[in-house]
Parts: C-alpha cells; sequence; structure tokens
C-alpha cells in the first residue's frame, strides 16, 4: 500500500499571504497552529506535500535564493515540533506565461505524481483559493478550503453549486483534525 498523500497550498494556508507578495523569510510568518497541522499530518502517516504558486520569481521580487530561505525556515519549524514535510513543488511562472504548473493547471499535481510514483486521485488537497479548489478537482483530488489567507473571498465569490461539494473549515489545524479522523475511520 502507498503512502496516504496531502497536498497543502501554501500562502494563506501555512503562512500568512499579501497582496504584495511574501518576499522573503522575515515576510513568511506562519499562520496559527499551522506548523502543529503539519506535524500531526506528518505524524499520522501522511507523505506531507506543498504546491504553490510563485510568480514573484517571474516578477522579479524575489530570487530562487529566498524562496529556498522561505522553505527552509518552513521546513525547520515543522522539524522543530517533530514532523516533516516530505516535498515543495512551486510554480514560478506568472499567470500569463501559459505554463501547466501554475495551478489550476494540475502540472504541480504531476509532478507530485512523478516523485512519488504514485496518482494524487483521492488524496486531500488543502487551499485557499479557487484555483486550489480546481487543480484539486482537475486531478480528482478531495479539496478543502480554509477561510484563512483569501479563503473568505473565496468562499463568497465561487458558485454555490461547486462550494456546495466542498468541505470548509476555519484554518489548516481544523482541516487537519478532520483529515486525521476521516483516516481513522477507514481503517
Amino acid at each position: 500500500m502507498s503512502a496516504k498523500l496531502i497536498i497543502l497550498d501554501r500562502d494563506g494556508v501555512i503562512n500568512h499571504d499579501s497582496d504584495d507578495y511574501i518576499k522573503n523569510e522575515d515576510e513568511w510568518i506562519p499562520l496559527p497552529g499551522s506548523i502543529d497541522a503539519i506535524t500531526l499530518l506528518s505524524r499520522a502517516g501522511f507523505t506531507v506535500c506543498v504546491a504553490t504558486n510563485q510568480s514573484g520569481l517571474a516578477r522579479g521580487l524575489f530570487d530562487e535564493y529566498a524562496l529556498a530561505r522561505m522553505h527552509e525556515l518552513m521546513c525547520t519549524l515543522v522539524e522543530e515540533s517533530g514532523g516533516r514535510v516530505d516535498a515543495i513543488f512551486y510554480c514560478p511562472h506568472c499567470p500569463d506565461d501559459d505554463c501547466d504548473c501554475r495551478k489550476p493547471k494540475p502540472g504541480l499535481l504531476n509532478q507530485i505524481e512523478t516523485q512519488f510514483s504514485q496518482t494524487v486521485q483521492g488524496a486531500w488537497f488543502i487551499g485557499d483559493s479557487e484555483k486550489d479548489i480546481d487543480a484539486a478537482l482537475a486531478k480528482g483530488c478531495k479539496p478543502i478550503l480554509v477561510l484563512t489567507g483569501k479563503g473568505n473571498l473565496t468562499s463568497d465569490s465561487m458558485n454555490a453549486k461547486k462550494l456546495s461539494h466542498i468541505l470548509v473549515f476555519d484554518n489548516l489545524l481544523s482541516a487537519t483534525n478532520f483529515v486525521i479522523s476521516e483516516q481513522g475511520s477507514t481503517q
């Protein structure tokens, strides 16, 4: 049996988001409970993957080294809490670059499948934007919308029919508690 995958968006889910972009590790501030949530997922046997659009790279707002330092900080905080982030996948392109890795396109999820030699179909995908939801649905993931970051705006603007088929939680920690309880009930 393959490991259970869970996919997390980064900005607005794990850390505070900004319309001015998160450009360095000083601006990368975890949301309350998010580090604990990742640790809980890791300890519950999930392979934790982060899938994030980072167009600030293409816009010249930060470079690969700054992004690596932000991700190193995130991973260090999780490791100090007793968990781990298994992999981070990011799209460095602008929205009009027409790449296949920028969510809502499924390229980042295809990369996860390749790296872990397993399908993402049926995996939980937690995000705060409709792009996250659409990427999850495109690959048969189980989407969860959190109301942190842009989540409240997404909830307000999303088609009611589409939203009615998506689980919504206040934050990553409450979503995590649900996912772990669901895992326990299906074993």
